[in-house]
């Protein structure tokens, strides 16, 4: 009978280790590798496994932040790559989910590859890249999963001038973020800089902008062009970082400017310089300008063992303090308020709470300390008196703060024309502005005029003023009317009076008749009485020419910007915007419209020319529908000069401040002038002139 064999468990050729024993364990073991390989990297179906499992470290990590733009990208392989599988499919950077074109080349390590962008990366973006699972060493061992990482690049700051040509910026770069950034605008000769823009908005006026890095930063430098006439304060900071500035600009000559410096954390004020040269040391600095000026301020680290004092002023047209700078902890320091004219030192706060009151303020300075220097404005009293008139104040208030301007305007009851100001003010101008730095008392003088206003409507067909009347021609004549100056009858020369038969200073080569008489100064006989009707017409001449300037008779208009020839207008008030009338492209014609009442002013604020050069040059008003020359005035801010080349016809009173012309000497042909000419401070020459007046 056969038997079943089993083997005793002593007897197992696991147990004993024999050679059957041994192939098994190896067995095993293979198929232990292969499971764990498998499990564990990504091969090709038709290679067998061999090697590690490709894993990979990448430049920038993941997560990076403040990468720079031109960035290298790399990906460190733990074994050497099959150069075949590491492209554009499976080494991929995007930019949100836009793909970012680059080269991807290897090395001479065959573990590591570069990534180099086309195009600089942007900066202060987010960029993901990716290296997939087509990656694969030389064995064809692929990685087992895409390996993703993310990084953002570095913020940038920005900088443009607008205009172009207005300056120049400093400080654009690319910065980390939360780094501090300082950048400066330097006008252009003939500019100032105005402030920094972002987005249209305002982020700092002063030249020097420190700010911390938060994302990109795109800014514009403003400047303007420094007005005709202005003067410009340009500021900056040294160094950059130090401080902020305010006060830079353009000013009218004769300004006092407030400049204010303002240290920022961990700097003091030292001083202001110009052109190396100190010229205060109080980071308010007020100055009186009188030409450009280019300041700097100037600041510096405070050490890391003292303590800082920043003073400043307010407001800070106040005053000046001294004092700011950094000492030693313990130190007894002194800070000095200095009042400008027209305030009073008033306190000195820290953070809003006054330490004292006293200008000199002494104390042991134990750790940094902000103080400000107090200052009130003054205030001063205006009182205008008037007999036989009255003054207009504006503006009209009790009292007036410091360097506050109030115009006074003299009023003259009727019969009466302003002569003069007094008191506290001079001069006979009207309107007058009052610089209130004081408390003021002023008094607007009045003169009776009888029948002053038919001594000027009537009377002169010319007069010249302070300065006298010429004639160099020998057929000038004044028709019913007279001729009159304040000055002495010898600065009459030219004429004979038509009453009198008295001559001055006539000869036959220019001999003028007036038909109305002579008014002057002596010394010539029997011209006392007349000098006071002189006088009493220069006041009412120049009553009547403020009453007809652009500041009581607004409104004129330029129909033909400047050019009134060829022109046929309607009664009203015309001003010229360049300041000058020209009747030089034709005739000017009035058109009264049928109403006989009819007023033309012509406002010159500069000159008044009538006709051109040559002999065909002449020029006319013609008056039309009913028009009267009687009704017809020019009003010249400094001389007139009617028909140089001779002949032509004039309509008008022409009242200029700086004399008026007529014709050329030793020119033949007659100007004809239907009305007056009148000037106040310099004289009327008239070659071959008749003066018809209405």
């Amino acid at each position: 009978m056969k038997k079943n064999f089993t083997p005793p468990l002593t007897e197992s050729p696991l147990r004993k280790g024999n050679g059957y024993s041994k192939l098994l364990n190896a067995t095993w073991y293979l198929a232990l590798l292969a499971l764990l390989f498998t499990a564990g990297c990504k091969k090709d179906k038709f290679a067998a496994v061999q090697g590690v499992c490709p894993t990979v470290v990448t430049d920038p990590m993941d997560k990076a932040v403040d990468v720079v733009l031109n960035k290298v990208i790399t990906a460190t392989f733990n074994t050497a790559m099959d150069s075949t599988t590491i492209n554009s499919k499976t080494f991929i950077v995007k930019q949100g989910a836009t793909v970012v074109a680059g080269q991807i080349k290897t090395t001479s390590n065959p573990a590591v590859f570069t990534f180099t962008p086309t195009v600089a990366l942007a900066p202060f973006s987010v960029y993901t890249a990716t290296i997939t699972t087509g990656a694969a060493d030389r064995f064809r061992t692929a990685l087992t999963n895409d390996n993703v990482w993310s990084f953002t690049t570095i913020p940038q700051v920005t900088l443009s001038a607008n205009p172009v040509i207005g300056g120049v910026t400093g400080g654009a770069g690319t910065f980390a973020q939360g780094a501090s950034v300082t950048v400066t605008a330097t006008p252009n000769a003939g500019y100032i800089f105005t402030n920094w823009t972002e987005g249209g908005n305002v982020v700092s006026t002063s030249s020097s902008y420190t700010f911390k890095m938060a994302g990109n930063r795109a800014l514009i430098a403003n400047f303007a062009v420094v007005p005709v006439g202005q003067f410009a304060v340009v500021l900056s900071s040294n160094p950059g970082p130090g401080g902020t500035t305010t006060g830079g600009g353009s000013y009218n000559a004769g300004t006092n400017v407030t400049v204010v410096a303002t240290p920022t954390a961990g700097y003091s004020f030292v001083n202001w310089t110009v052109g190396g040269t100190v010229v205060s040391t109080s980071p308010t600095y007020t100055f009186l300008l009188v030409a450009d000026k280019t300041l700097v301020a100037n600041f510096t680290l405070v050490p890391a063992s003292q303590f800082v004092l920043v003073l400043s002023s307010a407001p800070p047209a106040g005053g000046s303090t001294t004092g700011s700078n950094s000492y030693p902890s313990g130190t007894s320091v002194t800070a000095t308020a200095i009042t400008n004219t027209g305030y009073t030192f008033t306190n000195w706060t820290d953070n809003n709470v006054i330490v004292s009151t006293s200008a000199a303020y002494t104390f042991p300075l134990t750790n940094n300390r902000t103080l400000v220097a107090n200052f009130t404005q003054n205030a001063y009293t205006l009182n205008v008196t008037a007999v036989n008139g009255l003054v207009d104040k504006n503006p009209n208030t009790a009292t007036y703060l410091s360097g506050s301007l109030v115009t006074l305007t003299a009023k003259p009851n009727t019969g009466f024309v302003f002569s003069s100001w007094s008191g506290d003010a001079g001069g006979s101008v009207n309107p007058l502005t009052v610089n209130m730095n004081g408390n003021k008392n002023i008094t607007a003088n009045f003169i009776a005029t009888p029948a002053v206003a038919p001594l000027f409507s009537s009377i002169f067909g010319a007069f010249g003023g302070t300065a006298g009347v010429t004639n160099q021609g020998i057929n000038t004549v004044i028709n019913n009317g007279s001729l009159g100056t304040t000055a002495v009858s010898t600065a009459i020369t030219g004429f004979h009076d038509g009453l009198t038969g008295d001559v001055y200073t006539e000869t036959p080569l220019n001999v003028g008749l007036v038909t109305g008489g002579l008014y002057s100064a002596p010394p010539f006989p029997g011209t006392a009485p007349k000098f006071n009707i002189a006088t009493l017409a220069l006041a009412a001449a120049n009553a009547f020419y403020i009453s007809i300037s652009p500041a009581n008779r607004p409104g004129g208009t330029d129909p033909g910007a400047g050019e009134l020839g060829g022109l046929t207008l309607t009664p009203g008030t015309y001003k010229s915007a360049s300041g000058t009338f020209k009747i030089t492209n034709g005739n000017l014609t009035l058109d009264a419209q049928g109403n006989p009442n009819a007023v033309w002013v012509f406002q010159a604020p500069t000159s008044l020319t009538v006709g051109i050069a040559g002999p065909l040059g002449a020029r006319s008003i013609i008056l039309t529908g009913g028009a009267k020359p009687e009704n017809v005035y020019w009003y010249v801010g400094t001389a007139a000069t009617i028909n140089g080349a001779g002949g032509g016809v004039m309509v008008g009173t022409i009242i200029s401040s700086a004399g008026v012309t007529f014709s050329t000497a030793g020119n033949t042909v007659q100007t004809v002038l239907n009305g007056r000419a009148i000037s106040l401070v310099a004289s009327v020459t008239m070659v071959n002139t008749t003066i018809n007046n209405p």
